[in-house]
């Protein structure tokens, strides 16, 4: 029976308001269902297919779109990778800009040096021995290499900083360059171990802090 009144239809919708939230649920809830797992025929929709198939190059493969034919592509001159500037001469070269040996151009603390008697006990020792004496397992195997020198002689104790890191870099005379295996950070590490080697065998008793004489 339809309300005859506007006051009575207000009443009629007044008495199914409370159930409105219910009614939406149940029936967002039937309209899922309905989709649940059906399939359809039609090709997927694909916005951009270009991005799939765009046409590459393999590393080492020729590219006829340059003119040397590489598709892999030198970097642009003056190009630095990030991290490698290498302002600071003295930092990565062990030399001031007018050639000058320096000293140790970072702060030696005991975490570096601690790394350093890492990296020197892995890339150093096998020649230059535990104690930087050159009687490493190398040069003891009677394998017939040129001696190592030992770190502890008047020539070498008056070597600057500079001199040792550049011979970590690059090398002297029948010993290779750990340049392309030991990063920059590290040889400074290695330069203040061997410092510490040095002064551990001309230290007295002056060197050593009072309370652990």
């Amino acid at each position: 029976m339809e309300p005859s009144t506007t006051e009575e239809l207000f009443t009629t919708m007044n008495r199914f308001k409370p159930h409105t939230g219910l009614f939406a649920l149940v029936l967002a809830a039937i309209f899922l269902a309905g989709c649940q797992g059906s399939v359809s025929q039609k090709s997927p929709i694909h916005i951009n297919p270009n991005m799939d198939r765009q046409e590459r190059f393999e590393a080492q493969e020729a590219n006829p779109f340059f003119a040397d034919g590489r598709a892999m592509r030198p970097p642009v001159k003056g190009t630095v990778a990030r991290g490698f500037l290498k302002e600071d001469a003295a930092l990565w070269t062990g030399m001031t800009e007018s050639g000058a040996w320096t000293s140790i151009p970072v702060p030696v603390t005991m975490e570096l040096l601690e790394r350093g008697r890492e990296r020197y006990d892995i890339y150093c020792s096998v020649c230059h021995g535990l104690a930087g004496d050159g009687k490493g397992i190398i040069m003891t195997g009677g394998f017939g290499f040129v001696p190592a020198p030992t770190y502890h002689s008047d020539l070498l104790r008056a070597q600057p900083d500079g001199y040792f890191y550049d011979v970590v870099k690059n090398g002297v005379r029948s010993m290779a360059g750990y340049g392309s295996q030991v990063p920059m950070k590290d040889r400074w590490a290695i330069v203040a171990y061997v410092r510490a080697l040095q002064r551990s065998q001309y230290a007295d008793v002056s060197d050593v802090p009072e309370n652990e004489r």
